[in-house]
């Protein structure tokens, strides 16, 4: 986790959506960023392979006070959530599937 951020957990009331029962991969993504595609198909695929995973993707331009908060700069960016919403792992840029289970293993 780096300095930038603010927000040690993030839950429904900055999601939108609830959280996975086990572990939720959040990625911050933008209209034109082609690796945000790839890291869409990545987490889907991850978060449907171990049960209790959720996948929750979030339009950056769209949330600028969460991006902000956060200290985004880039997309993708993914954190990973425990299950009680607490950020445990942070990632920029395309994740590689066996990097995202381990991090899932982290957060578990």
């Amino acid at each position: 986790m780096d300095g930038q951020a603010h927000a040690e957990r993030l839950g429904t009331a900055q999601l939108g959506v609830e959280l996975g029962e086990r572990a939720t991969l959040v990625q911050f993504s933008s209209a034109f960023c082609q690796p945000c595609r790839a890291t869409r198909r990545t987490l889907a695929e991850v978060a449907g392979m171990v049960d209790g995973v959720a996948h929750v993707e979030i339009d950056a331009e769209a949330h600028l006070t969460l991006v902000r908060a956060l200290g985004i700069s880039r997309t993708p960016t993914v954190l990973v959530l425990d299950a009680s919403g607490r950020i445990v792992r942070r990632a920029v840029g395309q994740p590689r599937t066996v990097d995202v289970v381990a991090a899932l293993g982290q957060a578990m």
